[in-house]
């Protein structure tokens, strides 16, 4: 009895106790209730609702991944003190463009190149261009494009040396219209793939830079609008070039002999000063399209051979002191359309075989001491194709006086092989004074003059 009322008033004690317990905590603390919410709260971390969990009707959308690394840089291939490069020949080329930009002159013109050449990037420098060299397969510089950059020197001296001779993988050197000083230096000789260098309108001086003729992959080669002096060597139509520009430098010697032996399709020699005659050899010249002689102090008569030029379309030999009459062999000529022998001490007849060659559009003959004109000549005169003013045809307007013609021809005029003015090597037999050598090219139409070698008489790029 005594042990079952213990029990039962123990058991009533620890209620009483519990509940007066939880009343102290709950308000002793007024941030902790009793609710749900309370708790919530507290667990929380703060008095926003927490988000409700998912329920197995809805889809929870994951987190976003985090973004990805960026990718490390490439390894550098060629690391020198300039920087890192993808070989070894853009450093050097790097090297070499930083020292020649250290001479350049710094001007309005100047600037649009050199602002370009800042980097390791070298192919992208302006006036520069790189391919892939086709014997190692590697990128470098292969091309130079100054054309019209007007680049000039601080204290006026722009040398070549140290820059066209320091980039070893050109292919093209095109500098027209500069200011290049000196000459061309030794080691452009090793530049094994170097094809075109064009350094005209600069001004190089001295000799003939007889380095270049180690270039023997040389097609392109414009010297034009310089001080250039002295001789051309004859080694020079060794060179396997479709292009040879040499006018408008201080050149003073006879042509050479070996003249024809040149593979060029376009040859200007004119505004020097050449004498001599014109060598017999140029007949064998294959390829010959355009030569211009013009403007020099040529004697001596034109040999017969310029009749085998047969893919000429132009012969310039005017202003010059030829004489002799006109060879018959001019007649094979098919393709001529400019043929100018004007201001020179020809004379005799303007043979009608050339008068009839069906291509020629420009035919000028003025200043000069022809007599006698037949009748398809005075049709190209009519059609202003043919300019003979200043002769003695005495029956024709503009021509000379008589007495500075009986003055003229009262000197003793002399020709080496005179039977040759009447060969022509196209017709069967090769000698003629009859026009039979047209007779095959009468179906021939007229076409505009298309010369490309008159245009190396102005100071700027082609």
């Amino acid at each position: 009895m005594c042990t079952r009322y213990f029990s039962t008033s123990l058991l009533l004690f620890a209620i009483i106790f519990h509940s007066c317990l939880h009343h102290q905590v709950a308000s002793d603390d007024p941030l902790i209730g009793t609710s749900r919410e309370t708790l919530e709260i507290i667990i929380g971390g703060g008095g926003s609702q927490a988000p409700a969990p998912c329920t197995d009707n809805e889809y929870c959308t994951p987190p976003p991944p985090p973004p990805p690394c960026p990718p490390p840089p490439p390894p550098c291939k060629f690391q020198t003190a300039s920087g890192c490069f993808e070989n070894a020949r853009l450093a050097k080329a790097h090297d070499v463009i930083q020292k020649f930009k250290k001479r350049i002159q710094v001007d309005a013109n100047s600037i649009k190149y050199t602002k370009t050449w800042q980097g390791t990037n070298v192919c992208k420098y302006k006036g520069f261009k790189c391919e892939k060299r086709p014997d190692v397969k590697e990128k470098a510089v292969a091309a130079v494009d100054f054309n019209g950059a007007k680049f000039a020197g601080r204290g006026g001296s722009l040398p070549l040396d140290g820059f066209i001779d320091g980039l070893d993988d050109i292919a093209i050197f095109h500098a027209n219209s500069n200011n290049f000083t000196g000459t061309i230096p030794f080691r452009v000789s090793k530049i094994k793939y170097l094809y075109e260098l064009d350094l005209s309108n600069n001004n190089l001086v001295g000799d003939f830079p007889v380095r270049v003729l180690g270039a023997t992959n040389l097609t392109f080669l414009d010297l034009r609008f310089n001080s250039i002096k002295g001789v051309l060597p004859p080694q020079v139509f060794k060179l396997d070039l479709d292009v040879l520009f040499v006018n408008n430098n201080k050149f003073q010697q006879r042509l050479p002999d070996n003249l024809g032996n040149t593979p060029v399709l376009y040859l200007t020699f004119a505004n020097n000063n050449f004498t001599g005659p014109i060598p017999p050899s140029i007949g064998r010249a294959p390829n010959l399209l355009e030569v211009l002689f013009l403007n020099n102090q040529l004697q001596g008569c034109l040999p017969y051979e310029i009749g085998n030029l047969c893919k000429a379309t132009v012969f310039d030999v005017g202003s010059n002191k030829l004489t002799g009459p006109i060879p018959y062999s001019f007649g094979c000529l098919k393709k001529i359309e400019i043929l100018n022998l004007a201001n020179n001490e020809f004379y005799g007849e303007v043979p009608e075989i050339i008068c009839q060659l069906s291509k020629l559009e420009n035919f000028s003959l003025s200043n000069n001491y022809f007599t006698v004109v037949g009748p398809a000549c005075r049709d190209l005169i009519k059609k202003k194709k043919l300019d003979v003013r200043n002769n003695c045809i005495f029956d024709l307007p503009s021509q000379r006086s008589k007495a500075e013609c009986d003055a003229f021809f009262f000197r003793k005029q002399y020709c080496e092989r005179p039977e040759s003015f009447y060969w022509v090597p196209c017709i069967k037999g090769g000698y003629s004074h009859s026009n039979s050598a047209e007779k095959s090219d009468q179906g021939s139409t007229a076409s505009v003059p298309s010369a490309r070698t008159y245009s190396t008489l102005i100071p700027h790029r082609l």
